[in-house]
C-alpha cells in the first residue's frame, strides 16, 4: 500500500467516520445509559431511537420510488412505536384503555392475631373486583405477546418466494423486513 493510500485512509476516519462514531455516541446516549447486560430495556431504546432515525431520514432523502419507500417508512415507524411500548412498559395502560381501570383500594390494616405487635394488611377487595383487576393484568399480558409477536413479524418481512409473477410486486409488499431497510 502506498503512503498516499494510508493518508487518504486516516484523513476519511478523521473527516468522516470520527463524526459519525462522535454524533452516534450522542444520537444513542439513552440506550447506551440504560444498558445493562442483564436488561433489553436499553436494547429496546437503541432500537427505538435507530428505527426513528432511519424512517425519518428513508422519508426525507430516500431515493427509491414512493410506492414501496412509504411501505417501509411505515412499518419502520410501526416497528419504533412497538419497541416504545416495550421502553415504557406500557401494556397495563393499553389493557386499562379496553378494560377500564384498575380498581386500586386503599391498604387497610389491623392488629395480627400471631404477632401483638404487628399489623397485617387486609384485603378489602370484591371478588368482582379482583376479577375485573385479573383481566385486566391477563390482557396486558396478550397485549404484551401480540406486540412482540407483530414487532417481530415487521423485521422479519415477508417470504419473496410466496410473491406471484402473476401480480404488480406493489400490490404484495407491505414494506416489511429489516434486510430491505436500506436506501
Amino acid at each position: 500500500m502506498s503512503i498516499k493510500y494510508r493518508l487518504r485512509k486516516v484523513w476519511d476516519v478523521i473527516k468522516y467516520e470520527l463524526p459519525n462514531f462522535l454524533k452516534n455516541i450522542w444520537r444513542f446516549r439513552k440506550g447506551l445509559w440504560n444498558f445493562r447486560w442483564y436488561d433489553p430495556h436499553g436494547l429496546y431504546v437503541m432500537n427505538n431511537i435507530a428505527l426513528t432515525t432511519m424512517a425519518n431520514n428513508v422519508d426525507l432523502y430516500g431515493l427509491e420510488v414512493d410506492s414501496s419507500r412509504l411501505k417501509k417508512v411505515a412499518s419502520m415507524r410501526k416497528a419504533a412505536q412497538l419497541y416504545q411500548n416495550f421502553v415504557e412498559s406500557n401494556f397495563i395502560d393499553q389493557a386499562e384503555a379496553e378494560l377500564g381501570e384498575l380498581i386500586m383500594n386503599p391498604f387497610e390494616w389491623e392488629p395480627s392475631p400471631e404477632h401483638d405487635d404487628y399489623m397485617q394488611m387486609v384485603d378489602k377487595d370484591t371478588p368482582e373486583e379482583k376479577a375485573h383487576n385479573a383481566a385486566i393484568f391477563n390482557r396486558a399480558r396478550e397485549i404484551e405477546e401480540e406486540q412482540w409477536a407483530e414487532l417481530y413479524t415487521i423485521l422479519k418481512g415477508q417470504d419473496y418466494k410466496t410473491f406471484s409473477n402473476e401480480i404488480n410486486f406493489d400490490d404484495q409488499f407491505d414494506g416489511s423486513g429489516l434486510r430491505g431497510w436500506w436506501d
